[in-house]
C-alpha cells in the first residue's frame, strides 16, 4: 500500500471526515466496540478522527523514536523502558517525571492524545528527541515517518497472552452504549481480526517486513524474549535508539536499576499508576495487569490456543516470523 496523506483544510475536517465514515464498512469488535474499516484495518470509533489528524498533520523528524505495536502487547513497559533510556542523563531514577506522570503521560500516543492540527504543530517546539507511541499499522502511518531517519520500535507479543489481556483490559473498562462480549463470542472476533487495528497478523507482519528492509530503522521485538532476556535486550533497545549503555553504567548496574523502575510490579506502586488517569481518561491502574507470559493458560482451552497457532501459521507462512504457542501452553502449565 502506498503513503495516503489526506488533503482536507482544517475547516473542512469534521464535516469530511463524518462524510467519509458513513461510507466505511463498520462491525462490532471484540471490545464490543465500533470498529471501522479505514485502510485495510479496523479502527476503533474513538481513535479513527485521531488516526486522521496523525496521517494529514504530523511531520517526522529525523530524531524521533515511535514505539508502535497492537494494543496490549507491552506498549506501557516498552513506553517506560524507551522513555527511561532516552532520558537517564537528565533525570535520576529516583527523581523521573515517569513516577508522577506515567508511561503514557511522558509518551504520548499520536490518535488519542494530539486531536487538532496545532497540537501537532505543538508538537514541533519539543526537545529532540521526541517520543511518541502509535498503534497504526505500518502502511497507514504518515510518509514524513517512513521516508525520515525516524527509528521506530515495534513490540509484539503472544497472541493468545496478547488476546486475553486485550479482552480483560475491555471488560474492565465501564462502556455506555457498549456491550461486554463473553470470551467465546470475543475469542471468535479476535480470530476474524475483528479487534482494534486487526487483524493482528496484517499489523505483525507489516512491521516484521519493514524491520527486514530496514533493520537500522525498525527494530522488531518479542515481549517474551524481553521478559526472558531482560538485561541484553535492553541494552539492545539502548544501543537501537543510538543511547548505548557505556561500561561504567553497566558496572554501576543501571541496566538492573532501569529494569526495576519499569517493571509492571513496580509500575503498579508508582504514584501516576495509583491515582492518574491514561489515554481517553481511563484510570492508569487499567493498563497493568499481570504482564506475565502464558497467562492465557488460566483462561483458553487447548482447542482455542490449536485454533490460533493454525491461523498463524497459515497468515505468517514463509515470513520467518513465528510464535511457538502450543509450548508456551505446555510451559506454563
Amino acid at each position: 500500500m502506498e503513503c495516503v496523506e489526506i488533503t482536507v483544510e482544517e475547516e473542512q475536517r469534521d464535516e469530511s471526515t463524518q462524510e467519509l465514515l458513513q461510507h466505511l464498512p463498520t462491525e462490532i469488535g471484540m471490545g464490543g466496540n465500533l470498529l471501522y474499516l479505514y485502510q485495510g484495518f479496523w479502527c476503533p470509533q474513538v481513535s479513527i478522527k485521531g488516526m486522521m489528524l496523525f496521517q494529514q498533520h504530523f511531520k517526522a523528524q529525523e530524531t524521533d523514536l515511535i514505539l508502535a505495536s497492537i494494543p496490549k502487547s507491552g506498549t506501557t513497559w516498552l513506553k517506560a523502558l524507551i522513555y527511561t533510556i532516552v532520558n537517564r542523563s537528565h533525570h535520576s531514577l529516583e527523581k523521573s517525571p515517569l513516577l508522577t506522570n506515567g508511561p503514557h503521560g511522558v509518551v504520548p500516543f499520536l490518535e488519542f492524545d494530539i486531536s487538532s492540527k496545532n497540537q501537532f504543530l505543538e508538537q514541533d517546539k519539543l526537545p529532540e528527541p521526541r517520543i511518541f507511541g502509535t498503534h497504526s499499522p505500518y502502511t497507514a502511518l504518515p510518509c514524513s515517518v517512513k521516508d525520515s531517519a525516524a527509528k521506530i520500535v515495534y513490540v509484539c507479543r503472544n497472541p493468545l497472552d496478547m488476546f486475553i489481556s486485550y479482552w480483560k483490559f475491555s471488560v474492565n473498562i465501564p462502556k455506555e452504549n457498549e456491550k461486554h462480549l463473553s470470551l467465546g463470542d470475543a475469542f471468535d472476533k479476535f480470530c476474524q481480526g475483528l479487534h482494534g487495528y486487526g487483524p493482528f497478523w496484517d499489523h505483525l507482519l507489516g512491521y516484521w517486513k519493514a524491520s527486514l528492509e530496514r533493520p537500522d530503522k525498525v527494530l522488531f521485538l518479542k515481549y517474551e524474549d524481553i521478559k526472558k532476556n531482560n538485561v541484553p535486550s535492553i541494552k539492545k533497545l539502548a544501543t537501537f535508539l543510538g543511547l548505548p549503555f557505556s561500561v561504567e553504567e553497566e558496572k554501576q548496574g543501571l541496566i538492573e536499576e532501569t529494569s526495576r523502575l519499569c517493571s509492571v510490579e513496580s509500575m503498579k506502586n508508582h504514584e501516576a499508576t495509583m491515582t492518574g488517569t491514561g489515554p481517553l481518561g481511563i484510570p492508569a491502574s487499567a493498563f497493568l495487569r499481570k504482564g506475565k507470559v502464558g497467562d492465557s493458560l488460566n483462561y483458553l482451552t487447548p482447542s482455542m490456543v490449536s485454533r490460533v497457532e493454525n491461523l498463524i501459521q497459515e497468515k505468517l507462512q514463509d515470513s520467518g516470523l513465528c510464535f511457538c504457542l502450543s509450548s508456551t501452553f505446555q510451559n506454563s502449565a
